[in-house]
């Protein structure tokens, strides 16, 4: 299914890296047309290997690419004159790097009333506004990195997590401005912070403290609200996760598990009870699991109802079925020819998945045809031949 809410709808986005792309992205595939604008080496993000190799082809899915010089007077003319066709611009530079340019978000807000900017930033404004800062770093000053890891080893979590989730509050902060728009004709100035949004992610153990005096421990020594919230390893050395977090879970696993004693246990009858036993009881419930297969195991305990998983690899993602529903998986073209499944946005609409089509284009094909739309055509930068499989624009 294309979904087109935002067919008609002009992006220009300048940024790299995770958050701002990430937003143009997700307002691709919301239908948007979104111009990718690069220096003219490209985006240095397309270079990165090893856990970067997938930045650029991930976040950038979808968008026409242009190729401008901003420090030439005619790159300058081009930026602007696109600029004036556009209903949003999205950034991540640095405030005083934009200051620089001539397009900082107060002096484009006065020179093209209408049009949205979005900035995505370290900090949002108060003292920490000029300083810079990265997914990991606000990991550490928040507090996420020490809830992850156990004590005095601090952990960030196992993604760009704050990078997407960023992007993501800034495609809802354009849809929200977009129909304001509507009704005010005017645009809106929209600051994302990464320090902001990693603050949203932990706000549930600031608020244990807030309202009960109780500083959270990391969630690996965590206090257990539930009988049985752990991970286990089965006879043929599968790690699987099992939750048991009502009475009828607890029921259900005492059964598949042979431990039917345990029901009858008078100091097991509460839901307090059974998580006051954790030490007694989860050794029994582990020894019980070592004797399993974890097929078998898994389907049993999916025949209950119980929350289960074995611990997966992100690699492992391309054997799984639920993944491999159709939608689940976009297929997208590199500029080499290559291609790479990747998920779409984690929604249906009126019963059907996001699929559209995300091409990634070569940097600056898309150019030569940008610039004669504007009128712009002397601001074309040289590049090299276009690789021979770059498939159509998206």
């Amino acid at each position: 299914m294309t979904f087109s809410s935002l067919s008609g709808i002009r992006v220009v986005e300048m940024s790299h890296m995770i958050m701002g792309p990430s937003c143009g992205m997700i307002l691709a595939q919301m239908g948007a047309e979104v111009i990718k604008v690069e220096p003219p080496e490209g985006d240095r993000t397309r270079e990165l290997t090893g856990m970067g190799v997938g930045f650029y082809p991930l976040f950038n899915r979808g968008k026409r690419s242009l190729q401008l010089d901003l420090k030439s007077e005619t790159g300058q003319k081009a930026l602007h004159a696109l600029l004036a066709t556009a209903d949003v611009f999205i950034e991540n530079f640095r405030d005083a790097s934009l200051e620089r340019m001539g397009i900082a978000p107060e002096a484009l807000r006065a020179r093209y009333p209408s049009l949205i900017t979005v900035s995505h930033k370290g900090f949002l404004n108060g003292p920490y506004k000029d300083r810079t800062a990265m997914d990991e770093v606000v990991q550490m000053m928040t507090g996420l990195a020490y809830m992850t890891g156990p004590t005095g080893r601090p952990l960030r979590v196992g993604s760009s997590a704050n990078d997407i989730m960023g992007g993501l509050f800034g495609a809802l902060g354009i849809v929200a401005a977009l129909m304001d728009r509507q009704k005010s004709g005017a645009g809106r100035q929209i600051r994302v912070g990464l320090f902001e949004n990693c603050l949203l992610l932990v706000a549930q153990h600031m608020l244990q403290y807030e309202l009960e005096g109780t500083i959270a421990p990391p969630m690996p020594e965590r206090d257990f609200s539930w009988p049985v919230y752990d991970i286990f390893e089965t006879r043929d050395g599968t790690q699987i996760f099992v939750g048991a977090v009502t009475a009828g879970h607890w029921t259900a696993l005492c059964r598949i598990l042979g431990q039917e004693a345990l029901l009858e246990d008078p100091g097991l009858q509460t839901a307090m009870d059974r998580i006051n036993a954790r030490k007694r009881t989860l050794p029994l419930f582990a020894e019980a699991i070592r004797a399993l297969d974890a097929g078998a195991f898994s389907a049993a305990l999916e025949a209950a109802g119980l929350p289960h998983s074995p611990i997966a690899r992100p690699a492992d993602m391309y054997a799984d079925p639920h993944v491999n529903r159709p939608g689940g998986l976009i297929s997208s073209a590199m500029p080499d020819g290559r291609r790479f499944r990747a998920p779409g946005l984690p929604l249906d609409i009126d019963g059907e998945p996001l699929a559209a089509a995300a091409e990634v284009r070569a940097a600056g094909a898309d150019s030569l045809a940008i610039l004669r739309e504007i009128g712009c055509e002397e601001a074309l930068v040289a590049t090299p031949a276009p690789v021979a499989a770059q498939g159509n624009r998206p």
